[in-house]
């Protein structure tokens, strides 16, 4: 059966927390608030813990997930050949609503899926996210919705669509932007938007002015 958790609850946070990554490093699944929406997270280093959360949204190995990460630098560890647009990017948007597309350290243990040797990263502007991150390291995380239905912005909603494919959930409070992060792929010889959000083209074209938009 699925447990809950109140994480606002100051006195009881930390040892949430560390139950969460004690579980997450078992194998199972998490939902979680980020800045953005809530997530379904899982040990991205684990295949299996991938496996279920894909299965939990009822997704193929053709969408895998993002991974979230506690601090910028982990980027390094994460992305092959990080160069000055990444950083720029990061240091701009990051903590925040900005996921980047990159070629994946080609030395990395994992299975997120067919991801065709690229990796989706993020660090989330969040101060629960931020703190489990830290406990675990990476996870991969996707929005906490069954595939076609609204990202829940609260527990509850996640819960209702989710149900016992999810061990623990992290109530952290509503999201009230509901609005996903914005992608960007910087793979391709010009970089593009995948998905508009938060971060507007404007915004992007600032850092790096050859992007092409979703209309490009």
């Amino acid at each position: 059966m699925s447990r809950r958790f109140d994480v606002t609850q100051s006195d009881i946070r930390d040892l949430v927390l560390d139950e969460c990554a004690r579980v997450s490093e078992a194998g199972s699944l998490l939902v979680i608030p980020t800045d953005t929406v809530y997530g379904i997270a899982a040990d991205a280093f684990s295949a299996s813990a991938v496996s279920a959360l894909l299965a939990a949204k009822g997704r193929g190995r053709d969408m895998p997930p993002p991974v979230l990460v506690p601090r910028a630098e982990t980027v390094f560890g994460l992305v092959d050949g990080v160069d000055e647009t990444i950083l720029a990017l990061t240091s701009r948007f990051w903590p925040g609503p900005l996921t980047i597309i990159a070629n994946a350290q080609p030395s990395l243990d994992w299975d997120l899926g067919d991801t065709h040797g690229t990796v989706a990263v993020r660090m989330p502007d969040d101060e629960y996210a931020l703190a489990l991150l830290g406990r675990t390291g990476p996870l991969a995380v996707s929005s906490a919705n069954v595939s076609g239905q609204p990202a829940a912005t609260s527990a509850d909603a996640a819960m209702e669509m989710l149900g016992d494919d999810v061990d623990i959930y992290i109530d952290g409070g509503v999201r009230s932007s509901g609005v996903s992060s914005t992608i960007v792929d910087l793979t391709a010889d010009v970089p593009r938007i995948v998905r508009e959000g938060p971060v507007s083209t404007e915004d992007l074209r600032e850092i790096v002015p050859d992007i092409i938009d979703l209309d490009g």
